[in-house]
């Protein structure tokens, strides 16, 4: 098991090793494998990289982000510019439905609204909006469009885990209660519980999905 100590130097090392992020406007620090990142960064997209890459790092159980986007002046742009961008980025990427989708930007904030049929569209809208120049954060609203969930719904989604790896399967439990899944137990990484999260919503018929799996440590 990683020390806080070990563990602050490594998500140091990440953060430099990172070509798109400058470490140097980032401070970290960590407590009982919980890491806050704190500081000031130009772009909302570097902020999320510098969350990224805090996440890829093995040890790390939890991450509070206290990083501000301070935009300089060539990435300003006025909230019209920034949603016609949106929408144009919208409109080009295949997994988007750009019609059923809402884009409202104030003082560089971002508000997604509509309503989807999966969370991958969902997300691909946030993570296509967070990089475009002007934007300092991104709030998704979308929401997904209501469907019966198949029978079995539990198996199917300890299936699709077991294939991505079944030793950490075993340590997950799911349960199931109308369009709602838990995840509850325990994995080793950061990466296995995302994959975990990402099973369960490719489930036709969930709407939602709460995440209780702990990092074991």
């Amino acid at each position: 098991m990683k020390t806080d100590v070990q563990l602050k130097k490594d998500v140091t090392h990440e953060l430099e090793w990172d070509p798109s992020i400058n470490a140097t406007h980032i401070g970290v620090a960590v407590e009982d494998g919980v890491v806050t990142l704190t500081g000031h960064l130009p772009t909302f997209a570097e902020k999320q990289a510098a969350e990224n890459a805090a996440r890829r790092v093995a040890g790390v159980r939890a991450i509070a982000v206290e990083l501000d986007v301070r935009l300089e002046p060539r990435h300003q742009r006025s909230d019209a510019e920034i949603a016609a961008a949106i929408e144009t980025a919208f409109k080009w990427h295949a997994q988007i439905p750009d019609e059923r989708i809402q884009v409202r930007v104030e003082k560089g904030w971002v508000t997604l609204t509509g309503e989807v049929d999966w969370d991958y569209e969902r997300h691909n809208a946030e993570t296509t909006a967070r990089p475009i120049s002007g934007v300092v954060g991104v709030i998704n609203k979308l929401v997904l469009r209501h469907r019966d969930a198949p029978k079995y719904i539990a198996e199917r989604i300890h299936d699709a885990l077991v294939r991505a790896a079944e030793d950490e399967a075993r340590d997950i439990r799911i349960d199931v209660k109308g369009d709602t899944v838990t995840l509850s137990g325990s994995v080793s990484t950061w990466a296995q519980r995302t994959a975990a999260q990402t099973a369960a919503w490719c489930a036709p018929g969930v709407s939602r999905v709460v995440n209780e799996i702990r990092i074991a440590i």
